[in-house]
């Protein structure tokens, strides 16, 4: 079983090894055969390629405060809207829940031609407005929450609360917040992958290269006919290590959450 599990987890973190490796390679032999599968000395060359072909630093910040602030504000409102569906009996909700759940089967780029009108509209183009606000209170995170907050939060407790003296803000604040950790942390890593690797979005509302992010600015440097293949393949390395630090930071909650319901038999 052990060695089994083993085995699995280095099948699925070669690819992650292998791009590491192909980055401190020159671009001109990335591609030969046998592949390399031990760190090479071009990592230099790379990087100054890198830097010289695209403003990475600056697409590097754009991405990791657009990430940032989008896994923010999605934590909050999504589970202060959870909460609100989960733990409150008010007319017209299971409508409106029934009405935010369908819209998960909207496909996103249905909308995006009225969606930049009403960006320009906005003067919002080249902000990172577009890419933050809509997804403060997606259907995704709201549909999560709701799950999580209604299994894993007792009423009583919340009537405790109330007799405590708290406001609803209060047991927001006090007792769900504390207590949707495990969810929040998985709604958090999903939201943070998702902002991160985020594409089409950054590419339709900002255009300006170095106010775009990181997939985009990966995306230009691998469409310029010189020899880039090292600096794409170092800028690619280099894009994965947030994804891998909040991975790593969060893995216990994940796991948490996981296994949140579970029952010992």
């Amino acid at each position: 079983m052990t060695a089994g599990l083993a085995a699995l987890a280095l099948l699925f973190a070669f690819p992650f090894w292998y791009v590491f490796v192909l980055a401190t390679w020159p671009g001109d032999r990335i591609l030969e055969f046998p592949p390399h599968l031990f760190f090479g000395t071009g990592g230099a060359e790379n990087l100054a390629i890198l830097l010289a072909r695209v403003p990475y630093v600056a697409n590097f910040l754009n991405s990791l405060g657009i990430a940032l602030v989008s896994t923010i504000l999605a934590l909050f409102f999504c589970t202060m809207a959870g909460f609100a569906f989960a733990k409150y009996r008010f007319r017209g909700r299971d409508r409106l829940y029934a009405f935010v759940i369908a819209t998960l089967a909207v496909p996103g780029f249905l909308n995006i031609v009225p969606f930049y009108k009403m960006m320009v509209a906005f003067g919002w183009i080249n902000t990172w407005l577009p890419l933050v606000v809509p997804g403060m209170a997606g259907a995704f995170g709201i549909f999560l929450m709701t799950q999580f907050l209604e299994n894993s939060l007792p009423d009583e407790l919340l009537d405790a609360g109330r007799i405590d003296g708290l406001t609803e803000f209060g047991l927001l604040l006090r007792l769900v917040f504390p207590l949707a950790r495990p969810g929040m942390a998985i709604l958090g890593i999903i939201t943070f992958i998702g902002s991160w690797n985020s594409f089409t979005s950054a590419l339709v509302f900002l255009p300006d290269l170095a106010k775009t992010t990181l997939p985009v600015a990966l995306s230009v440097l691998n469409s310029r006919v010189d020899n880039n293949l090292g600096g794409l393949m170092l800028g690619t390395a280099l894009s994965l290590l947030p994804l891998v630090a909040v991975f790593l930071a969060f893995s216990r909650q994940i796991i948490a959450g996981l296994t949140a319901g579970a029952v010992k038999s």
